[in-house]
């Protein structure tokens, strides 16, 4: 999905590489709602290698607007360099190059992206222990198999770059100044065959998100920690925080945010690539003042349930009310700079971290936090909830609305490891076996565990720049 006001104006010499990429970017910092975030810090670092032709390519198209249907944003416009190479701005979901369409799921970051392996229904765990599942793939839902696969699903789609066809997309870059740079790296003739010109344009970008070390730059306090540089120390609170982050009766996180080496050997990529159904909340009306509701939402009838639809279509249950063990699932993202996202989940329902590891501690001990109630309760008083939550105020003993966001046939997959489930109770049995935990029951974390998790969440963000004289004082100090 791509956001429109922040387009670059010029084209991108192919000679200056990944600086160009970078510096490039600068010139995009406002957000199409007027809102922004705060930008990502520099990652300079060591000198990059020289890009190939193909990835030359793949830079010029990934900042050329004519790609899109009405020419006014390009790849960049979402996933911006300055940002971690996602959204800069907090909104839940961007519009797309027709300004009247707003999409139905928020815009990841591309970094880290190069070592995710196809999907598989029966994926190896990464981790060597955990059994078999859904894993890899591209997309929120898997349904693109390779880098260049997934660069060129938002060229043709409707509510993203809103291209008729392929040939109008082939034909802006036959036009464009890159022509040239194309047929060299993908032969004279490849105009004379659109499928094939099209498909080199995923395959230059996917170059691009290759080679060009802005994409994979590993330059977070959290590398210079874990292999012992200068300036890798973490603080009492971030350390932690890291400890919180691996244990399992606690947090769980690392297991599925896996820290150890993946397929391809590299270390500490926060995801083992699988998939879960999580239950986030619908981004509907349903929340008050909900400043950017998912338009699709408020048709009843709608519901995205990742794996199994409604844009994958090959897990799709029988019916709307035959379980399926697919439905609700979405993949498990990289959490590296996620303390620099203002948008979370799938439909992009949360906006920070703090709401999103309180999401996790309470979705189940107090759903009236983050669900809509399906009645007044016992005496209609609302009380206030706490200011990280979804829904403001709540009324004791009304029933509530859980996992509002799945069809109820469909909420047999909700994830129920630590923290979310314990074992405890609760008002149905899960098709593992296992119970919710107990509305009204205590929390796994206390406050002090979600301010430390948070603090070492911080950690991974890219371009960290250690300080000559540490600061003594801040809630991820001590």
């Amino acid at each position: 999905m791509m956001n429109l006001n922040l387009v670059v104006d010029r084209m991108v010499p192919p000679a200056m590489a990944i600086a160009t990429a970078l510096s490039v970017a600068l010139l995009a910092l406002t957000a199409c709602d007027g809102k922004s975030a705060a930008p990502a810090a520099s990652t300079a670092g060591p000198r990059a290698p020289a890009l190939s032709v193909q990835a030359q390519v793949g830079q010029l198209a990934f900042f050329d607007k004519n790609l899109s249907g009405a020419r006014n944003m390009s790849c960049a416009s979402c996933h911006d360099p300055q940002y971690a190479y996602g959204p800069p701005n907090s909104i839940s979901v961007q519009l797309g190059s027709d300004i009247t369409q707003t999409g139905a799921r928020a815009v990841p970051s591309l970094r880290y992206r190069e070592s995710t392996p196809a999907f598989s229904d029966d994926a190896p765990n990464p981790d060597g222990v955990t059994s078999n599942s859904p894993g890899g793939g591209f997309m929120w839902d898997g349904r693109g198999a390779t880098l260049a696969a997934q660069a060129a699903l938002p060229l043709l789609n409707p509510v993203e770059m809103n291209n008729t066809s392929k040939d109008a997309v082939v034909k802006a870059v036959q036009d464009g100044a890159y022509a040239g740079l194309f047929r060299q790296a993908f032969g004279a003739d490849i105009f004379n065959n659109t499928d094939a010109a099209f498909d080199a344009l995923g395959t230059a970008i996917q170059a691009l998100e290759t080679e060009d070390l802005s994409f994979h730059p590993y330059s977070s306090k959290y590398d210079l920690y874990v292999f012992n540089k200068i300036g890798g120390v973490l603080t009492p609170a971030e350390r932690r925080g890291e400890v919180l982050f691996h244990s399992t009766g606690v947090t769980n996180c690392s297991g599925c945010h896996y820290t150890g080496a993946n397929f391809n050997g590299n270390t500490g990529l926060m995801t083992d690539f699988t998939y879960q159904a999580l239950g986030a909340p619908r981004n509907d009306r349903s929340i008050p003042n909900n400043p950017d509701p998912i338009p699709a939402n408020d048709d009843p009838t709608y519901f995205d349930m990742g794996l199994c639809g409604p844009f994958r279509t090959d897990h799709m249950p029988a019916t709307p009310q035959t379980p399926n063990p697919y439905c609700g699932m979405f993949k498990v993202p990289v959490l590296r700079n996620a303390a620099t996202r203002g948008a979370f989940f799938h439909n992009g329902v949360l906006h920070s971290l703090e709401q999103v590891v309180n999401f996790y501690n309470t979705r189940d001990t107090n759903p009236e936090y983050w669900y809509p109630a399906l009645d007044h309760g016992s005496d209609g008083k609302p009380q206030a909830n706490p200011p990280w939550a979804l829904q403001p105020t709540a009324v004791p003993g009304a029933a509530i609305d859980k996992y509002n966001d799945l069809p109820h046939a469909q909420q047999g997959s909700i994830d129920e490891e630590v923290p979310l489930g314990t074992g405890e109770g609760g008002d149905k049995t899960l098709a593992s076996g296992t119970r919710p935990r107990a509305a009204g029951s205590t929390p796994v974390m206390t406050p002090q565990q979600i301010a430390d998790l948070v603090c070492f969440l911080g950690t991974l963000s890219d371009g960290y720049q250690p300080s000559s004289a540490p600061s003594a004082s801040g809630r991820c100090v001590q």
